[in-house]
């Protein structure tokens, strides 16, 4: 592993299946590094790797990988620069196999090793998931350890955590063992914050404005210590920035509370400090950590249906009445009525527009149904035939289309005793992985004593961003909102301020759903979890923001009385 043998250099070069294709060439020349790592699984990725494995067994894994590694192998290895990633998908085995072929061509030795066992499709059924196209559950950092300790240059896994893929080459290089769980909860911590790339360098960050350098952002590294802290940080005189609120952001993404479980640890989010330590690097240490549960927690995901979307634009006068014609002749015309109809009115129009568009509103119309024809050709042809029939200014975004496949996805558990870990060597040795040793089950965090309120005084009406950052985005079919603020003075009005019932105030689309929220003192933050607003998942489309990735900033941008003293 790394030379130094009290910090190893972990950098990220891919938050998904489509990230920067430059980052891994731009994180292996740009500065020094010990790791690589990179994720390009998603629950959304699950499922077109899934389809991909249907049509062609030697595939289901993240071909953008290897187009990656042929320009960037070489480098690697000169530089000494181990690489750890899951695109591995749903053929690990497979992939590893396709890296050991680019080597070969390029006349290059490398020991390249492969993490399986999360993939369960096979035993779907057995373990109590009928139906579904591919089953993985979300296997933990040791198997990732054991083939570095073995002298991987490149380990390749299926679906591990995010997380596992910075701490398995952390706990390899320290020696950690499996109950060093405050070091082990420290390297989840910042395996979470960098395996989102760019998000934790200014990437998709509220306060973007107060950025100098965002054309081209740098991907984010972390220095791990063996006590479990961490420097975040990025190569020298790359774009964006490296702040205690970048790092704030990306601790809060796609969290459920102050307890962060995965299958090493159960990291207590609510225990994290983060503090300056110099331009573009920001300390996260005090983190505690909890035995793992019992259970891995299990990705399900199959195809849902067949789905159609039109969009009809609507100018000028009578809006509500244009869209009311047009919605009774369409679903009166249409030869068979899907299972699920949507009709959603966007009111973008301005009176008195200076430009049409800006006259224009427009009407969404989503069919669902399990059976193609019913959302095929026919559908969206039906609302074509009413061009020359139907209200004034009738006019479509689109041409008709034959509709798509929509996925769904399921989060689930499995007993760890039921997933079978397993470290492939470079030479060829398989080794299993035990689960953890000891397991705690998962409970909930009594919410922290609040603060006093801040005292009664004058209040000016501006959007909650004025002094609120936010980071939104999916847990399966909820959605997560952090919400924190900078000052002791602005934290204790937040946390009064903001409820789960003044949340349903602030975000209407709420108003029915059970929201959970929880405090995080340290942080100067809250989460809110909103359960089912996303129905099955981003692949179902249930919403335009199927990921949830502009809730927070909607939230930001909602009035609310804000005390004049804390503004500033």
């Amino acid at each position: 592993m790394a030379a130094d043998p009290e910090v190893i250099r972990i950098g990220n070069c891919s938050g998904f299946y489509g990230d920067r294709r430059s980052a891994m060439r731009e994180m292996l020349t740009e500065g020094e590094l010990d790791v690589l790592t990179g994720d390009y699984l998603a629950e959304m990725t699950m499922l077109i790797l899934g389809r991909d494995r249907a049509n062609d067994p030697t595939l289901g894994y993240a071909k953008t990988f290897l187009r990656q590694l042929e320009e960037c192998l070489g480098l690697a290895i000169d530089t000494g620069v181990r690489i750890v990633v899951n695109a591995g998908g749903l053929n690990p085995a497979g992939l590893g196999h396709r890296v050991h072929e680019i080597a070969q061509r390029l006349g290059i030795g490398v020991r390249v090793a492969h993490v399986t066992g999360d993939d369960l499709s096979s035993r779907a059924e057995e373990l109590g998931f009928p139906g579904y196209l591919t089953a993985n559950a979300y296997l933990g950092a040791w198997g990732i350890a054991e083939c570095l300790t073995a002298g991987a240059d490149i380990v390749v896994t299926g679906r591990t955590t995010d997380a596992a893929l910075a701490v398995g080459p952390a706990a390899a290089h320290f020696g950690w063992q499996r109950t060093d769980y405050d070091r082990l909860a420290g390297a989840v911590a910042a395996g979470h914050v960098i395996e989102c790339g760019a998000q934790a360098t200014g990437g998709n960050y509220a306060f973007f404005t107060e950025l100098t350098d965002l054309a081209h952002p740098g991907f984010p590294i972390a220095e791990m210590h063996r006590d479990g802290s961490s420097v975040i940080t990025k190569h020298p005189d790359t774009g964006g920035a490296v702040t205690v609120d970048t790092v704030t952001a990306q601790l809060v993404y796609e969290i459920d509370d102050a307890r962060y479980a995965g299958p090493d640890v159960t990291t207590r989010l609510d225990s994290i400090t983060l503090t300056e330590a110099g331009p573009d690097r920001v300390r996260i240490s005090g983190a505690q950590g909890e035995p793992p549960p019992p259970d891995h927690k299990v990705c399900l995901t199959t195809v849902g249906g067949h789905r159609n979307e039109l969009t009809f634009v609507l100018t000028g006068l009578d809006i509500e009445a244009k869209a009311d014609l047009v919605r009774t002749q369409f679903e009166a015309e249409l030869p068979r009525r899907p299972s699920e109809l949507t009709w959603t009115l966007v009111r973008l129009d301005q009176a008195d527009a200076a430009t049409q568009e800006q006259a224009s509103a427009l009407l969404r119309c989503v069919g669902r149904d399990p059976d193609p024809d019913a959302v095929g050709r026919s559908f969206s042809s039906t609302a074509v035939a009413l061009a020359l029939a139907s209200y004034p200014g009738f006019t479509l975004t689109a041409p008709p289309t034959n509709g798509s496949v929509y996925g769904a996805f399921a989060p689930a558990t499995v007993n760890s005793r039921e997933v079978t870990h397993r470290a492939v060597l470079p030479e060829g040795t398989a080794v299993d992985i035990e689960p953890s040793p000891r397991t705690q089950p998962l409970a909930e965090v009594a919410e922290p004593e609040l603060p006093a309120a801040p005292p009664a005084g004058p209040t000016r009406a501006v959007p909650l961003g004025t002094i609120a950052a936010a980071r939104s985005g999916d847990k399966g079919g909820d959605a997560n909102i952090g919400v924190w603020v900078r000052t002791e003075p602005q934290w204790r009005w937040l946390v009064h301020e903001l409820s789960p019932q003044r949340l349903r105030e602030l975000l209407p689309e709420t108003a029915e759903l059970e929201i959970s929220r929880t405090l995080l003192p340290r942080l100067r933050a809250v989460n809110f979890v909103v359960h089912g607003l996303l129905g099955a998942g981003v692949a179902a489309q249930a919403r335009f923001d199927p990921q949830a990735k502009g809730l927070g900033e909607w939230l930001r941008s909602r009035h609310v009385a804000i005390p004049e003293e804390i503004l500033s």
